[in-house]
């Protein structure tokens, strides 16, 4: 007999596996996995990155290969990053506009083989400016606007190559309804529009600057970071702001980035939005995890599933994840 009359007692639902399956709330599969990955020029190669064990940047007939193992997974996408050779980078970024440049063969090569397959791309210039910036330097600042006419010509070229969804990541205001403009008027009204909506000046980025060798150049007239774009850590209102005009603008994806950091700023977006929210798991999230695990501090799988169910039931919908290969690989054995 128990001690204690307990009508209420939670841990009913805990008894069995089972039991908690029927309990549980929040849900992680491969249908909320986007797989970010890494383009290089070459033949036959695979670059492994040393602040992000398991990731490697591929060439683009390894990235076609890639692309089908992740297929073959359940992962309904993939977010495409190039590493751009450091001669093909000016001031103007000019290299992003040429339709037969790395990025457009690589979405070419990727759509062709693998059509089903979503290819997200990014607008951002930082791969192609030998600034290391989102957007073009003059004066020693970012010149917003002149930024939106080269980011709409990167949108039409990317979709003029078969990309599905465009995904400015660069935080310039107008940026949305501009590329949007732009896209329709080419003829691409069916391709969508992912906004980095509140994309934060982050210490998580790191690896993946290293990645693509995209950090800010260390040279006068060029500024030291990125946070007169990238939204100041300590705001969250300001994210809803930013928020209301990418929805009038015509975002059909909105995104926080980072995801963990951030998991307060997820759920508001969540609670006042319309449309699919969207959180990046970023490149320090998952070395952190890599580097715990090396050292035997903690279980990678568990501490993967847990800090992404997390995102999940903070409210995304969908999660940029490098882990969304070894996730579907798990899922698949459990």
């Amino acid at each position: 007999m128990p001690l204690y009359d307990l009508p209420q007692r939670p841990r009913r639902l805990r008894q069995t596996g089972n039991m908690r399956r029927l309990s549980r709330e929040t849900r992680l599969s491969t249908d909320h996995l986007i797989q970010p990955l890494f383009v290089m020029a070459g033949e036959n190669e695979r670059q492994p990155i040393g602040s992000m064990p398991g990731q490697n940047r591929l060439t683009v007939d390894q990235l076609v290969q890639e692309a089908r193992a992740l297929d073959a997974l359940g992962i309904p996408g993939i977010a495409l990053f190039p590493k751009i050779p450091d001669d093909r980078k000016t001031t103007d970024a000019r290299h992003a506009v040429d339709a037969d440049g790395l990025y457009p063969r690589a979405i070419r090569a990727v759509k062709a083989e693998v059509p089903d397959l979503l290819v997200i791309t990014d607008t951002a210039l930082d791969p192609y400016n030998s600034d290391g910036h989102d957007g073009i330097v003059r004066d020693g600042d970012i010149d917003n606007d002149a930024t939106l006419d080269v980011m709409c010509q990167i949108a039409s070229v990317h979709a003029d190559a078969g990309a599905d969804i465009v995904a400015p990541s660069d935080m310039m205001d107008g940026r949305i309804g501009a590329i949007r403009t732009a896209l329709d008027e080419a003829g691409h009204t069916d391709t969508a529009l992912m906004s980095y909506t509140a994309k934060y000046a982050s210490a998580y980025y790191g690896p993946f600057r290293d990645a693509l060798d995209s950090a800010p150049r260390r040279r006068e007239g060029v500024p030291v970071d990125k946070a007169t774009y990238q939204m100041d850590p300590s705001n969250s209102d300001e994210a809803l702001r930013e928020l209301r005009l990418d929805l009038e603008e015509g975002a059909d994806f909105v995104m926080v980035k980072p995801a963990l950091p951030y998991l307060d700023v997820i759920r508001r977006i969540r609670d006042h939005s319309d449309v699919p929210v969207v959180a990046y798991n970023v490149s320090g999230e998952y070395a952190m995890i890599q580097a715990a695990a090396a050292n035997g501090w903690l279980d990678e799988r568990a501490g993967a599933m847990e800090a992404l169910t997390s995102i999940r039931r903070a409210g995304a919908d969908v999660i940029l994840t490098y882990f969304a290969r070894k996730v579907a690989q798990w899922l698949d054995e459990a």
